[in-house]
């Protein structure tokens, strides 16, 4: 029983960064909504169905469960609006090795995308 609510509270744990990640440059959106995903599939049926049947989350789900990639457009202002925040941090922080930082993962990021399936449509 412990167990099962130590998962449920990772999964919502990980589920607010992710929501954090749509709007802070830096922390990524995917990798946190993809752990919710597991902690919820370990934890609670009910919460992982909530979860994939979510209307902005159940599709990053599903097309990572399925490997169907992302649509160009997707791609695109994914990517677009990642380096938007991206350079706004930069210039509001400012501090040299944060710069530094921040351009790794924005590239980091952008390489990963760029490599995902193309999905049609």
């Amino acid at each position: 029983m412990i167990k099962k609510v130590l998962f449920i509270v990772a999964g919502f744990v990980s589920l607010a960064l992710g929501m954090a990640g749509i709007v802070l440059p830096g922390l990524p959106t995917t990798p946190f909504v993809l752990l919710s995903a597991f902690c919820f599939s370990l934890g609670s049926p009910r919460c992982e169905a909530w979860l994939r049947n979510n209307r902005l989350f159940g599709p990053y789900i599903e097309n990572y469960r399925t490997k169907q990639g992302l649509t160009k457009k997707r791609k695109f202002f994914t990517i677009a609006y990642m380096w938007l925040g991206m350079i706004v941090s930069m210039f509001i922080i400012g501090t040299v090795w944060i710069v530094l930082l921040l351009g790794f993962i924005g590239i980091c990021v952008t390489v990963h995308i760029l490599m995902l399936k193309t999905k049609v449509g």
